[in-house]
């Protein structure tokens, strides 16, 4: 067997393609994505064509298997992948759609590697960390390359054991290419101890000098605190790490993560990153519609306040966010868009099996969001209940529509053991089940077995609000031209369908989840006031179930997908749009 296994290269990169490297120092959770994701912006801003790739250092093949609890939520690319939510946040900001190969892990290069190994295609050398584990790195770096810059962000923290593999890959393609088509980032944390009201530079300076072990030096400080970083803590770090003061840039904290890149522009972070690339702009730089949104969403006296019944809510003593964050900034964005403000209750599902929906009063909408197991699922009918019963505006995302159908054939149809099989397997009403022919499909395509990952068509009611609501903020046509598209090139995928096949309205949407609502309960629920609004197609007949809403009701509409995966600053999802719209009403 002959298999070409030579190092991969930019060899004289004549493209002049540019890297920037992210990598953060001190503590982890200090913002290296949003950061990555400002800088991006403001780079496709001024009329670059950008690229933004997330390397997390797990052994984990992807975030398929975390709990939202201990890693966050759990990102769903339009092709499937299951990421970390840093590739979300690349997405909200830059209003372009990431595959999975934008997610690279510890455990995908190993995996690949020793895959490799067992084929044979190392022609009997010895597999090593160098320069095969390198190398392997560096070709999933480098096949991301449809942009003139590519953004690099390093999971972890400088110094970890398991970063020096991807320092190593980083440092490689700089001797590739050459130091001037290279820039590296260091993001970083400046503590105020309480005891001293001091800000201090000393982390900062460690990690700095963490970095320089590996022969990387930063161009540029992003320097992370409570507050703005004055003068001598500039001129410190200057001292210390050799690096110009201009260079290093103030990030305090903010109320909103969307005045970052405002932030960052205030310093002129773009201009000085594209003079160190020794690039010019194309284009005149615009944040108007940036920062008129962020003003909006910071100042505006109209105030909506929203509960978010959750079962991701807890970690030890604390409480967590991150298990929501698409949802949360989905709302965010409607928000911004409707000059408003959203105020989010957060409200455990298991509170409310316990306390009551007296936890939820005078609250203007309720959101109920996906899920697994049957921790809080209680909870969450009630909530559903207490929504359709007093005319609140309520919006069901993936298991948040499973839960309204069967809160509906418990109480409207009163099948009193009506549930979803992932509950109770055994149950007389099976209002929401694995299919048959769903299980068929997926298994045909060896797709996460029974897993529904990824972008899937919807043909959508013309009578229904769903289709007004994606037709009044031009998703349908954009989403009609992408699927027309996906015919011009004689596509074939199975996520699209039959639905390709035929000449009615359809939307796309992304999906993580693996139940069904139960076909042959349909006729039932149309009897009594449910309208199904969506549908994916199968085949001819086959169909599954996508959207629900109820035709006497100010605003009660559920769907089997996540919209909130396809939710950006600049282009709000509809589905939450027109949720917080009748919310505010």
């Amino acid at each position: 067997m002959h298999t070409n296994n030579s190092e991969p290269k930019l060899k004289k990169n004549t493209n002049n393609k540019k890297f920037i490297f992210v990598t953060g120092g001190v503590i982890s959770g200090v913002g290296k994505g949003v950061a990555t994701a400002s800088i991006a912006l403001i780079l496709k801003k001024y009329g670059f064509k950008v690229n933004t790739i997330k390397i997390d250092p797990y052994i984990n093949v992807d975030a398929g298997t975390l709990r939202p609890t201990e890693h966050g939520e759990v990102w769903v690319t339009f092709d499937g992948g299951e990421t970390d939510q840093d590739i979300g946040t690349y997405e909200r900001f830059l209003n372009q759609e990431l595959s999975r190969q934008n997610s690279i892990t510890t455990g995908q290069i190993y995996k690949t590697v020793i895959d490799k190994e067992r084929k044979g295609e190392f022609l009997g050398k010895t597999v090593q960390f160098v320069p095969h584990i390198i190398n392997e790195i560096k070709r999933r770096i480098i096949q991301v390359d449809d942009s003139d810059i590519t953004l690099v962000e390093l999971g972890g923290t400088v110094g970890d054991y398991e970063n020096i593999p991807f320092l190593f890959a980083a440092k490689s393609i700089e001797k590739d290419i050459g130091r001037d088509n290279v820039l590296y980032v260091l993001v970083t944390y400046l503590p105020v101890p309480s005891h001293i009201g001091e800000m201090k530079t000393k982390p900062t300076q460690q990690a700095i000098k963490q970095l320089s072990e590996t022969g990387i030096f930063p161009d540029l400080i992003i320097a992370r605190s409570e507050n703005k970083i004055d003068k001598v803590r500039r001129e410190k770090i200057e001292k210390y790490g050799n690096i110009p003061s201009e260079y290093v840039i103030s990030a305090p904290d903010v109320e909103s993560i969307y005045e970052v890149p405002l932030n960052f522009q205030k310093d002129k972070l773009g201009i000085k990153i594209l003079n160190k690339l020794r690039l010019k702009p194309k284009r005149r730089i615009n944040l108007v519609k940036w920062e008129k949104l962020t003003t909006a969403l910071k100042t505006s006296k109209s105030k909506v306040e929203i509960a978010l019944v959750g079962k991701y809510l807890k970690t030890g003593n604390y409480d967590l966010k991150d298990s929501y964050v698409s949802v949360i900034e989905a709302l965010n964005h409607a928000a911004a868009h409707l000059n408003a403000r959203v105020m989010i209750r957060f409200v455990p599902s298991e509170d409310i099996e316990k306390k009551g929906v007296s936890l939820l009063k005078g609250v203007k909408g309720i959101i109920v969001p996906g899920g697994f197991g049957s921790k809080g699922i209680e909870g969450k009918i009630k909530a559903i209940k207490y929504a359709r019963e007093n005319n609140i505006p309520y919006l069901g995302l993936c298991l948040g529509l499973q839960l309204a159908m069967v809160e509906f054939a418990r109480n409207v149809l009163k099948m009193k053991d009506a549930h979803t099989t992932e509950i109770n397997p055994k149950t007389k009403h099976p209002i929401v089940m694995i299919l048959p022919e769903q299980r068929k499909l997926l298994k045909e395509h060896a797709y996460g077995a029974t897993m529904r990952l990824g972008e899937y068509s919807a043909v959508l009611n013309k009578e229904s609000r769903v289709f007004s609501l994606y037709k009044e903020t031009g998703r349908l046509n954009e989403d009609m031209k992408t699927i027309r598209n996906y015919k011009k090139l004689g596509r074939e995928d199975y996520r699209l369908g039959y639905d390709i096949k035929l000449r009615r309205p359809m939307i796309l949407e992304r999906h993580r989840h693996r139940y069904e609502v139960n076909p042959e309960y349909i006729k039932l629920f149309e009897d009594k006031g449910v309208l199904f609004s969506g549908f994916h197609y199968i085949n001819e007949k086959d169909k599954l179930v996508e959207f629900i809403e109820l035709k006497n009701h100010k605003f009660f509409v559920a769907t089997q997908a996540h919209p909130e995966f396809k939710s950006r600053f600049e282009d709000p999802s509809p589905l939450f749009k027109g949720f917080l719209e009748a919310s505010m009403n």
